[in-house]
């Protein structure tokens, strides 16, 4: 695969989980606690357009995940962003899929929906002009 997936969580253990989901299906994983740590990752001399997909929490201190996914989808709008979050909203959750956010996990998210949400996001890229389903 060698796609590399951001997962930003402020929770050490939400993001060693994931971690440790993802690369068994041979994905790069890279981490950040919050969304101003996130930012400066996706800004870190490599090329952006390697990012699969970015897994990002909503609650965070510092820059909150909406913030930082209105940054993602500004600065990377090719990139797909999946919402994972403990504290379930539904309107915030269709206000977030309006923006382009393609999944919406709640926490603790079973492994299988973890690796079939990433999958769908990533297959998501590959959908565009000239491109067959």
């Amino acid at each position: 695969m060698g796609w590399r997936i951001l997962v930003v969580d402020d929770e050490e253990e939400v993001r060693k989980v994931l971690r440790l989901h993802l690369t068994k299906e041979g994905y790069e994983v890279v981490e950040a606690a919050d969304g101003q740590q996130a930012m400066q990752k996706i800004r870190e001399g490599d090329n952006p357009f390697i990012l699969g997909a970015i897994i990002s929490d909503i609650r965070m201190p510092k820059i909150s995940g909406v913030d930082a996914i209105d940054f993602f989808r500004k600065e990377f709008p090719s990139t797909p962003v999946i919402v994972l979050t403990g504290f379930p909203d539904l309107q915030l959750a269709v206000d977030l899929m309006k923006k382009g956010v393609v999944d919406y996990i709640v926490k603790p998210v079973p492994k299988e929906q973890l690796l079939a949400s990433v999958k769908k996001a990533i297959e998501s890229r590959n959908i565009g002009p000239g491109t067959k389903k």
